[in-house]
């Protein structure tokens, strides 16, 4: 269980850099800003810097999962360990609360939230699991 429940930690951190480089480096590109919604190109100019600080706040969400799942992963049952459930917890518990924020904005953003929030709550619950059965 606890191979499974890094395998959905390290697909939901995967997933938010996607996120993090559509919405730091692409989000003017008319595939992007359709993607999020977008009506019209000045709609992605104006709202640029906005998408842009959102990205990195995915980057550093997916890099705190990284870094969990590699500390579970070679923490040999030690110190590590309990750093790295920590860090799953707080960016895959994090990345699904915003998935959950999402979906209540809207019905238009239910496909979003469910696409964004699967894996983590994945993680979650299945690390919870694990430790709690370890």
């Amino acid at each position: 269980m606890i191979l499974v429940s890094l395998l959905f930690a390290f697909l939901a951190a995967a997933l938010h850099v996607y996120i993090f480089t559509m919405e730091s480096f692409t989000w003017t590109s008319p595939a992007t800003w359709k993607r999020f919604g977008l009506s019209s190109q000045a709609d992605a100019e104006t709202t640029k810097p906005l998408a842009y600080n959102q990205g990195f706040y995915n980057l550093f969400l997916a890099i705190g999962a990284f870094i969990g799942v590699g500390c579970v992963a070679f923490g040999a049952g030690g110190p590590g360990q309990v750093v790295g459930w920590t860090l799953i917890f707080s960016c895959c518990g994090s990345m699904l609360l915003a998935a959950a924020v999402l979906a209540l904005s809207g019905r238009k953003y239910l496909r979003a939230a469910v696409t964004q929030g699967t894996t983590p709550l994945l993680a979650v619950v299945l690390g919870l699991l694990a430790v709690t059965a370890g």
